[in-house]
């Protein structure tokens, strides 16, 4: 066979992977390669994504100071000690963990937002099935085959992948920076990523080089196949213009050392892409290494270990890609999350680590939000079993659509197809089109209930200044078990008579949440 002729069936076929900074470039489907590739749009927004695989701590994270005690007795063997958490600007209740020091520096700033106990109404706490629950937006008990953004996706780029790319719109929807396309991009009848597999690969692809190969008939051929692959991918060009367009390609002196932090260095090609001039709308990137049943810490020293390594990297990887930005004069069009599919429990076991949880803080970081804690620290019982959990404060559905609304701003009608529901919009985005009106939330200055413990009934007051609230009741391992009380209420004192009877004894939690709004108080049945 010729190699034009072996060269046009296997493209043809998608079997080629091109290579870009030493992360080669492939599209995961079955259609060819260049199907994957489609318009940005005329918005020059940009969401970066950062997911954090195994389920992240978020106890050791965002550390509530104010209830340190209780952490204590339930965490003694991996708790940071107190004079080494990191305090935060304008409130002494939070710490980050020690290993955050540039982005505690970020959050004084104003460049952070953190969005405490997200979760979801009934946990799952499979790795696999949480994180496809996250990644599709799907409620706990639905199973989904397209991603939360791939149905955005399909908006922004209706027919795709056909006629894409084209002049106007020559650059791919959404770049990841891995293996594998994340399904958050999956759209309804393809994905809308790409994937730039390897950082070496990327600045192979941009300094016109390839991998070696051997000095032999089949490598010779090899060589030839990497070489052509290149140059006849559609998309290749711009991409190479995007990366090559700055002169140095990245400007910030932050970023460690090439191979030292995985996720600087992916940062690092997301950053050059995007002042580059690369219209991607979404991109995603990952850090691995937070399942930590065993030696989360060491022993004497708990602010050292295996997740200090990993705070540390998210710290300083989002600190360098933040002053890139900067310099760059770009740091307006971006936004960056984490999320973990879930967190650990509030007790640690016997072996230095923390078991898999529910709720967790994530952070929202960048020029645009309003930064500050979202939310309240998570209520640390005096006595903690090994299933107590940390219950949601805010679902994570209400994260994506207050990005997708006042970020993306997607209207009202498209979010219903995106979200499949109405979530409560969290107003963490510094944008002259938030979401919904303030007025439309309810301020609650008081929230308790009587007795407590209660037996077979008890009573929930609250003072509000009238608007749209929602009460619901949690069981100890995190798990949503009612919706008491939904609806309008007027400016003034109202009273939610609950009756308990059909609940087993043992600590629950009541929150009362009004959009981005939301208190969270326990109560005791016991009989």
């Amino acid at each position: 066979m010729k190699r034009r002729d072996f060269l046009g069936k296997s493209i043809a076929s998608g079997i080629l992977p091109i290579a870009l900074n030493g992360y080669s470039i492939r599209a995961l489907a079955e259609n060819p390669i260049i199907q994957f590739l489609g318009k940005a749009g005329n918005e020059d927004r940009v969401l970066v994504l950062i997911q954090l695989n195994g389920g992240n701590d978020g106890l050791n994270t965002v550390i509530p100071i104010d209830q340190y005690s209780n952490l204590n007795n339930a965490r003694s063997n991996v708790i940071i000690a107190q004079n080494k958490i990191l305090g935060l600007t304008g409130t002494s209740a939070t710490g980050l963990h020690p290993s955050m020091t540039d982005f505690r520096t970020m959050y004084n700033n104003g460049l952070v937002s953190i969005i405490q106990s997200v979760g979801y109404p009934s946990p799952n706490y499979s790795h696999f099935r949480s994180t496809d629950i996250w990644l599709t937006a799907s409620d706990s008990n639905k199973y989904i085959s397209e991603g939360w953004m791939g149905r955005y996706l399909n908006l922004k780029y209706p027919g795709y992948p056909g006629n894409y790319p084209n002049t106007n719109d020559p650059d791919p929807p959404a770049i990841q920076i891995g293996a594998m396309i994340s399904p958050a991009l999956q759209g309804t009848s393809t994905s809308f990523g790409m994937s730039i597999t390897n950082p070496n690969s990327f600045y192979q692809f941009v300094n016109g080089t390839v991998d070696a190969a051997p000095n032999t008939p089949a490598g010779h051929e090899l060589t030839f196949v990497r070489l052509v692959a290149q140059q006849t991918q559609a998309y290749s060009g711009s991409i190479k213009t995007a990366a090559t367009k700055n002169t140095p390609p990245n400007k910030s002196t932050l970023y460690s050392t090439a191979g030292q932090n995985s996720l600087s260095d992916q940062l690092k090609i997301v950053a050059q892409l995007i002042a580059g001039g690369l219209k991607t709308r979404v991109y995603m990137v990952s850090l691995g290494g937070f399942d930590t049943h065993s030696t989360q810490v060491v022993t004497g020293a708990t602010e050292t270990g295996a997740h200090a390594v990993l705070m540390q990297k998210i710290s300083q990887a989002a600190n360098a890609f933040q002053d890139d930005l900067k310099q760059f004069g770009i740091e307006d069009r971006v936004l960056g999350m984490t999320f973990s599919e879930f967190g650990r429990r509030i007790k640690s076991n016997g072996s230095l680590g923390t078991d898999h949880g529910a709720a967790a803080p994530l952070f929202i970081f960048g020029k645009k939000v309003k930064g500050g804690i979202y939310g309240t620290n998570p209520i640390i019982p005096t006595t903690v079993t090994t299933s107590d959990n940390v219950p949601m404060q805010f679902d994570f559905r209400s994260v994506y659509l207050s990005i997708l609304k006042d970020w993306f701003e997607v209207s009202d009608t498209d979010l219903n197809s995106i979200m499949f529901k109405n979530f409560p919009s969290i107003n963490f985005i510094d944008v002259k089109t938030n979401s919904l009106a303030e007025a439309d939330f309810a301020q609650v200055e008081s929230l308790s209930n009587y007795p407590n413990p209660a037996a077979y009934n008890t009573v929930i007051r609250f003072n509000t200044s009238g608007g749209n609230i929602k009460i619901r009741l949690f069981d100890s391992t995190g798990k949503e078990i009612a919706i008491l009380s939904e609806g309008h209420f007027a400016r003034g004192q109202h009273e939610v008579n609950v009756n308990v009877e059909s609940f087993t004894n043992g600590m629950y939690y009541y929150q009362l949440q009004s959009g981005s709004k939301q208190m969270m108080k326990s109560m005791v049945i016991a009989r």
